[in-house]
C-alpha cells in the first residue's frame, strides 16, 4: 500500500513538472518550424524590403531578397524559382513591348505592402555650387525623357523657375533598362498626361511600358536596376544627368530630386506626406472575385488639386502563393512569410517615411492583412493569427486605435510653401548661395525643418512627432520656420537666432489632436549649401510576438491550470503520503 501510495504521488508531481515544462512559451515557440524564403522583384520597392529583412532577422527571420525589376520577378514566381515576388504593377497578360506572356498559372494573390513616390534625382552644378532646388511641370520633364529638352538653357526649364537661367549644359537623361516598375510608372503617367509626347517616341503606342524606349535626340544612358541609375547620377561624369527613381534611392544618395508641378500648381517633393496626400486619389481595385484585386488606378492622382499632392506617387505590391498543394511551398516557408510580411504592413510601417517611402494606410492595411490569411488557408499547420489594425495602428503614422477612418498622415501634411508656387520664388534663389529650404519630412521623427537658402525660412517643422534636432544651416540671415498644416497653430516661432549648427532650435508644441509638433528652427548666419538636414533614418523593430498572436496566450493558460491542480492536488496527496509512512 505504501509502494503504491508513493508511486502515485511521484508520478502525479512528476507529470505536472513535465506538462508545466514542456507547455512553456519558450518551448510552444520551439516548436514553430520557420524555413529560409527568397523573393525577387522591384527595386523601386527594395530598400523598404531590406529594412524590414534587416528588422526581422534579429526576430529569427531568415529572408532573401534580390532586385533584378518587377517584370523579371513576376516571372521568376511565376516559374516557381522564387517563393515570392514585389512588383509595382500586376500581371500584364501580354508585355506590349516584347509581346511575351506575362501570366501566372501558378496561383497567387496580391498584396500592398508600401506606398512613395517616382523621383527624379538629378545633379547639375553651376558656377562651383550644386543646384538643390530644380523645379520642372509635367510636361517638361515629359519633354527631356522624350527628346524634346536637351539642354539645361531651355526657355521651359528658365519658365518653370520663374525666370532662373541656367547655363548651356547638356541634359542627359538615365533610364531603367530592365522591365522595370519604376519605368511603368513613369511611362503610364507620360501615357495618360501627355499622349502627344509619348505616344510618337514610343513607337506610336500609346501605352505604358517596362522597358524604356531608346531616343535618337538627346543623350540618353541606361543602367540596370535603381542602384545603377544612381550610380552614373553620382558618378564623376554625372554633370547634367537626370533620371528617374524611387525617393528613398535621391535621400539615401544624398543628391537633390526635382520639385514637380502638381495640378494646383505648387512644385513638391515626393516626401512621405505629399504622398500620402496623393494616394488618397487611388482607385484602388476592391472586388474580390477580379484578377486584378487591390491593385492600382493612379488617374485621379495625376490630376489632384491639392496643393501638397505629388503627381507620381503609387503602391508597390507583394505576390505571395496560395494553393494548398503548390510543391515550392512548405509550412515552414509559409510561416516566415506569414511573419515577415505580418511585420511589414504592420510594424514595418512605423519609419518607412524616414527613408523616402509613405506607409499604407488603414485600408490597406487591413486588405493586405486578409490576404496574408491566405497562407494559413493553404496550410492550417501555419500558426498566425491576424493581429487587427487597431495594433497596427500603434506603428504606422497613417492611423491609430481610435482614427480609422482618417490618414492621419495626409492630415498632418503641411501645406508648400508660397515661394513654390507657379508665378513665385523659387524658394531658396537668392542670396549667396543656391540653396533650398528643408525639404526633410516636417516632424517625421528627429528630423529638422531643413536649411534656409539665401534669405528664406529654415524649412517647417511639424509633423507628427516632436522635432528634436536645429532648423539647418542659412544660406544668409534665415527667417523663422513656417507653420505646419494639418495641426493647430505653434504658439511660438522661433526667429532666426543661430544655434551651434547654424539654425535655431525648434519649439516643441502639440497639434489638435494632442500629438507633439515642432515648429522649425531659423537659418544661422553661417554660409548653408542648401542641404536639408534629415535625421537619419533608425528602424525600431517591433517583436513579432507582438505583431501577431500565433497563439501565444494558450501556453500560459495551460501553465497556470497545471500550476493550480499542483497547489490543490499535490498537498493532499503528500499528506497521505507521510501518514501512510507512519
Amino acid at each position: 500500500m505504501k509502494c503504491r501510495t508513493h508511486r502515485i504521488v511521484v508520478a502525479a508531481v512528476v507529470a505536472s513538472i513535465a506538462a508545466l515544462a514542456g507547455l512553456t512559451p519558450g518551448a510552444a515557440a520551439t516548436a514553430i518550424t520557420r524555413d529560409l524564403i527568397n523573393g525577387n522583384g522591384s527595386s523601386w520597392a527594395a530598400l523598404a524590403v531590406q529594412q524590414w529583412i534587416t528588422d526581422t532577422t534579429k526576430q529569427g527571420l531568415k529572408v532573401v531578397y534580390s532586385d533584378p525589376g518587377s517584370g523579371v520577378g513576376r516571372q521568376s514566381f511565376a516559374q516557381s524559382t522564387v517563393d515570392f515576388s514585389v512588383s509595382d504593377i500586376g500581371y500584364l497578360g501580354e508585355d506590349p513591348v516584347t509581346h511575351q506572356l506575362d501570366v501566372s498559372n501558378r496561383k497567387y494573390a496580391y498584396l500592398p505592402i508600401v506606398g512613395g513616390g517616382t523621383a527624379f534625382p538629378y545633379n547639375l552644378t553651376v558656377a562651383g555650387k550644386r543646384v538643390d532646388n530644380l523645379r520642372l511641370s509635367g510636361e517638361t520633364i515629359a519633354k527631356i525623357f522624350t527628346g524634346k529638352i536637351t539642354n539645361w538653357n531651355d526657355a521651359q526649364i528658365k519658365a518653370d523657375n520663374n525666370g532662373r537661367a541656367f547655363p548651356s549644359i547638356p541634359i542627359v537623361t538615365v533610364v531603367h533598362s530592365e522591365s522595370a516598375g519604376s519605368t511603368a510608372q513613369f511611362s503610364r503617367y507620360l501615357a495618360q498626361m501627355f499622349p502627344s509626347l509619348w505616344a510618337p517616341f514610343n513607337n506610336n503606342n500609346p501605352s505604358g511600358v517596362e522597358y524604356y524606349p531608346k531616343t535618337n535626340s538627346g543623350i540618353q544612358k541606361r543602367a540596370d536596376r535603381s542602384d545603377g541609375v544612381m550610380n552614373i547620377i553620382t558618378g564623376g561624369a554625372g554633370q547634367g544627368t537626370i533620371g528617374y527613381n524611387e525617393y528613398a534611392y535621391a535621400l539615401a544618395a544624398g543628391i537633390p530630386a526635382v520639385k514637380v508641378k502638381n495640378a494646383a500648381g505648387y512644385y513638391v517633393l515626393p516626401t512621405q506626406y505629399n504622398d500620402a496626400v496623393a494616394l488618397t486619389k487611388a482607385n484602388i481595385n476592391m472586388d474580390k472575385t477580379s484578377k486584378d484585386y487591390l491593385l492600382q488606378d493612379l488617374s485621379k492622382v495625376y490630376t489632384d488639386t491639392d496643393s501638397r499632392t505629388y503627381p507620381l506617387s503609387s503602391y508597390s505590391y507583394g505576390i505571395i502563393p496560395t494553393a494548398p498543394d503548390d510543391d515550392s511551398m512548405t509550412t515552414g516557408k509559409r510561416q516566415t512569410m506569414a511573419d515577415f510580411l505580418t511585420y511589414a504592413v504592420c510594424g514595418g510601417q512605423a519609419h518607412i517615411g524616414d527613408i523616402g517611402y509613405t506607409s499604407l494606410p488603414v485600408n490597406l492595411v487591413k486588405a493586405s492583412m486578409d490576404q496574408i490569411a491566405l497562407l494559413k488557408a493553404a496550410d492550417p499547420a501555419v500558426s498566425w493569427n491576424n493581429v487587427g489594425v487597431q495594433k497596427c495602428g500603434k506603428d504606422n503614422p497613417t492611423f491609430d486605435g481610435t482614427h480609422l477612418n482618417v490618414n492621419l498622415l495626409a492630415q498632418r501634411a503641411p501645406r508648400p510653401e508660397a515661394c513654390d508656387k507657379e508665378g513665385a520664388g523659387p524658394c531658396g534663389f537668392g542670396g549667396s548661395g543656391i540653396g533650398i529650404p528643408g525639404h526633410g519630412a516636417p516632424g517625421g521623427g528627429n528630423n529638422a525643418g531643413g536649411n534656409g537658402g539665401g534669405n528664406n525660412a529654415g524649412g517647417n517643422g511639424g509633423g507628427n512627432n516632436a522635432g528634436n534636432n536645429a532648423g539647418g544651416n542659412g544660406g544668409g540671415t534665415g527667417n523663422g520656420g513656417s507653420t505646419p498644416n494639418g495641426g493647430s497653430n505653434p504658439t511660438a516661432v522661433t526667429s532666426g537666432a543661430p544655434s551651434a549648427s547654424g539654425g535655431a532650435q525648434p519649439v516643441s508644441t502639440t497639434d489638435a489632436l494632442g500629438n507633439p509638433v515642432s515648429t522649425g528652427g531659423g537659418g544661422g548666419d553661417t554660409t548653408g549649401d542648401g542641404q536639408s538636414v534629415n535625421a537619419q533614418a533608425v528602424a525600431l523593430p517591433v517583436d513579432l510576438a507582438r505583431n501577431q498572436d500565433q497563439g501565444s496566450d494558450v501556453p500560459y493558460a495551460v501553465a497556470a491550470v497545471v500550476i493550480l491542480l499542483l497547489i490543490i492536488v499535490a498537498p493532499p496527496l503528500f499528506v497521505t503520503y507521510l501518514r501512510s509512512q507512519s
